[in-house]
């Protein structure tokens, strides 16, 4: 287990590139098929430092930097989008769904990493990944990523849109109109005032709270 917590070396991260490469070129594109080779005007293919250069955002949970059309054109007409994470213990990646796109994961290092999907059943996908580990988030279902490891948890995404969006689901709960809403939840309103008042507002940002029950490094399983 001590090996498989280190980090991955050059070769399985470019073992890693090359899946993920396979998985949006063979996966149903969100996007449209492009009609050249690459969007007009480009003078370079590679962005430096996406922590520093890509679209960045930081939170008490970590870091989330990702491509962006503006800043990395070369995405444009591609039909995809990168993201890295670093993740602090006991830090989340808030349940959202992309409505435009399926998901490949791949943590890097660190962790592990809590993470599953609901499917239209109503049947919940919970896994643990450890560093070299992969998984897919299937189109537009509800998926989460917990770091339940004692050290920070770096990992990367894949996405087979340009602009696959992300819809949080706390956040969107609380835009029903109050009587649908306490109905939905079984509460009556004041209940649903005092939740509304308790969640993450809307944003990409990686979040951690004091209270969610998560001690770094305790109870790595998919139960809790």
């Amino acid at each position: 287990m001590a090996e498989s917590m280190k980090a991955m070396s050059p070769l399985l991260i470019s073992i890693v590139i090359v899946f993920i490469a396979g998985f949006l070129s063979s996966a149903n594109s969100a996007d449209p098929d492009p009609v050249t080779d690459f969007a007009t005007g480009l003078s370079t293919f590679t962005l430096r430092n996406v922590f520093k250069n890509g679209d960045v955002s930081s939170d008490t949970g970590g870091i989330r930097a990702a491509t962006d059309p503006q800043k990395f054109p070369a995405v444009r007409t591609q039909g995809l989008s990168v993201v890295r994470f670093k993740m602090v213990p006991c830090g989340s990646n808030l349940p959202h769904t992309h409505p435009r796109a399926s998901e490949v994961l791949s943590l890097l290092s660190g962790g592990p990493l809590q993470v599953g999907f609901v499917d239209t059943t109503g049947a919940s996908h919970i896994d643990i990944l450890y560093p070299g580990d992969l998984t897919v988030f299937p189109r537009g279902v509800l998926h989460f990523e917990l770091n339940v490891g004692s050290v920070e948890a770096e990992y990367l995404s894949a996405l087979n849109s340009e602009n696959p969006g992300t819809l949080t689901s706390t956040e969107a709960l609380f835009h029903i109109p109050l009587r649908a809403l306490a109905t939905s939840l079984n509460v009556d309103q004041k209940t649903v005032n005092w939740l509304n008042s308790t969640v993450h507002r809307y944003g990409p940002g990686l979040k951690k709270t004091a209270n969610s029950g998560c001690v770094p490094g305790r109870d790595i399983s998919t139960a809790f």
